[in-house]
């Protein structure tokens, strides 16, 4: 499934339980055609880990922020994203990274309380996507300082 991530779209939301948002966030994924930065808390659900893997190997720079306690739970899908050679970066703190979002070409952003967990879609969530260049850019602004501080996994 693959989304248009074209600028100046009206904002969409979506809610869960359900799989709309899953939906939503694999067509921007696939749609991502030179840069996918996501600030996650953890990623553990498979089919989000998989196309984050081909935007990665399609050649897009995929880069990785997350929570250096989630990485280690069961289910965790961060090792195989370290092991395909994506960038991770995790706190190493006492605080939690706990943000959720995304940003698809340095143009669009999807952030909420989505979990990016295959049990999310049975919870109720939300994602919000938007296009506005002021929101993407300061969200982008956050998450090049969390990259700056944070320490990279390997």
């Amino acid at each position: 499934m693959s989304a248009d991530i074209t600028p100046n779209r009206p904002d969409e939301v979506c809610f869960s339980p359900g799989e709309a948002i899953l939906r939503k966030l694999s067509g921007l994924l696939g749609s991502v055609r030179e840069s996918l930065d996501l600030c996650l808390f953890t990623i553990s659900d498979d089919r989000l880990t998989r196309s984050i893997l081909e935007a990665h190997a399609k050649g897009a720079k995929v880069r990785v922020i997350t929570d250096n306690d989630k990485r280690h739970d069961a289910g965790s899908d961060i090792g195989a994203i370290i092991r395909a050679g994506v960038p991770v970066r995790a706190d190493d703190g006492p605080a939690h990274m706990h943000h959720k979002f995304c940003l698809f070409d340095a143009s669009c952003l999807a952030t909420g309380s989505y979990n990016w967990t295959r049990g999310a879609t049975t919870n109720f969530e939300n994602l919000l996507v938007t296009w506005s260049p002021a929101t993407v850019g300061m969200f982008s602004g956050e998450f090049e300082e969390l990259w700056r501080r944070m320490r990279r996994l390997q």
